[in-house]
């Protein structure tokens, strides 16, 4: 090996991948090494589902070993990133080992599932040193970043309000309610999984956090709901009859990842969106009272004919306003257009150009932030642990006030340690 190449290979991180499903196999696997493949190498491949994990390390394109426990896995490869892209609520165990064992974790979102295991996380960060960077690639998306420059410009003066309202359509929306994220001892909710995306939004604009959530969710199309039901697709009878019917053999990457794979651990990517189990809402709203005084009027809708969101910011001198197209039946414009409106003044239209990549752009920019040491940071994009712990007990919040009818502060759910303020990032 030439001097260039040992220089190379000295350069690129040790990483381990907790978690084969579709997220840690494409983005955190496929992705990652073709894009960063000078800063990467994997040193193995971890799922408590055997099967999976070979078919996985097969797309990736990596001859790491593979390993159903992580503590062995630890004690074995030594790792020195371990990315979690596991069930979440199965995070906290498996970052806290990472942490204890030196290791610098990337989890995907949410971070946790319930107030405790935040403070379990954020207590062993503390304890060992060691970092956990929380996934939020929304944050990095071109016109996101956009509106946070407008925002730290003061162009609209002090923002008073926010309304945002994230629609979720009948593809995209209903596989939650196939997936093991139905049922909430999994998941936290829809709320907590997909919400934590939002909160964290919210968090990162307002440079703020929220003090009180008062929350509403119920269900109104999928479990019970349904007019029939069935175990799974593959095996139902109602497959002529049901808008949701999920034909899994004409997708090859999901028949790879979990239909073999069914056979070891019995989970079925394909479940039935009215099993009756279901136990949590499709239909979600919100409101929060942040720190800083900004109220925020949040709603979640699961099976709409688009996907995209809403989001306008009220302030003392305009509005800042921006509706977001991902997937609809209509044909719209390779960019997104944010409003910027002036109290007695004039209307400006700010054109934001998609980027390529996954979230406009944002996965790739990502990567590069949490690969590429030096990559600059102005806007303060990279999220750390406290990050995914506000964004989630915002969730959690949401979740505790529609159970109890009542108003919820964050304080009351005991998700942070006293020291938690050493571990805000600028």
């Amino acid at each position: 090996m030439t001097q260039a190449l040992k220089n190379a290979a000295a350069e690129r991180h040790r990483v381990a991948l907790v978690g084969t499903g579709h997220r840690g196999t494409g983005m955190w696997g496929k992705e990652l090494l073709a894009g960063w493949r000078d800063r990467a190498e994997f040193v193995a491949i971890c799922d408590l589902n055997e099967v999976r994990a070979a078919h996985a390390r097969k797309a990736i394109g990596t001859n790491a070993p593979i390993y159903t426990d992580v503590d062995a896995m630890l004690t074995a490869v030594k790792p020195e990133i371990v990315i979690v892209c596991s069930r979440d609520d199965t995070h906290d165990e498996i970052i806290v080992k990472a942490l204890e064992a030196g290791c610098r974790v990337i989890t995907e979102k949410p971070m946790t599932t319930t107030p405790e295991k935040c403070r379990r996380i954020l207590e062993a960060e503390i304890r060992t040193g060691n970092t956990v960077d929380v996934t939020f690639n929304y944050r990095f998306a071109p016109t996101a970043a956009r509106i946070k420059q407008l925002l730290r410009d003061k162009a609209i003066g002090t923002v008073t309000s926010v309304d945002f309202h994230w629609y979720l359509d009948t593809q995209h929306g209903a596989d939650y309610f196939r997936r093991w994220h139905a049922m909430e001892k999994n998941s936290g909710s829809l709320f907590v999984h997909k919400s934590t995306h939002h909160f964290d939004l919210l968090n990162w604009y307002l440079e703020s956090t929220a003090r009180e959530v008062s929350a509403f969710g119920t269900q109104r199309k999928y479990g019970r709901n349904g007019p029939f039901r069935g175990e799974r697709c593959h095996t139902c009878s109602h497959t002529s009859e049901c808008d949701f019917y999920l034909d899994m053999s004409k997708d090859e990457w999901l028949t790879m990842l979990y239909e073999e794979p069914s056979r070891e651990d019995g989970y079925f990517r394909d479940g039935c969106v009215y099993r009756e189990d279901i136990d949590i809402p499709d239909t979600m709203t919100a409101m929060l009272r942040y720190e800083n005084e900004v109220i925020v009027s949040y709603s979640l809708n699961t099976f709409m004919p688009v996907e995209g969101y809403h989001l306008a910011f009220n302030g003392t001198k305009g509005r800042i306003e921006v509706r977001q197209f991902e997937r609809q039946a209509f044909d719209t414009p390779d960019y997104d257009e944010i409003l910027l409106m002036h109290n007695f003044g004039k209307v400006e239209h700010i054109r934001v150009p998609h980027a390529g990549g996954g979230h406009f752009g944002g996965d790739d920019r990502l990567r590069d932030m949490l690969f590429r040491e030096g990559t600059a940071d102005p806007l303060g994009q990279r999220a750390g642990a406290l990050a995914g712990a506000m964004s989630m007990l915002c969730g959690a919040a949401a979740v505790a006030s529609m159970k109890a009818g009542r108003p919820v502060k964050l304080a009351e759910l005991g998700g942070l340690p006293g020291s938690a303020d050493v571990l805000v990032r600028s």
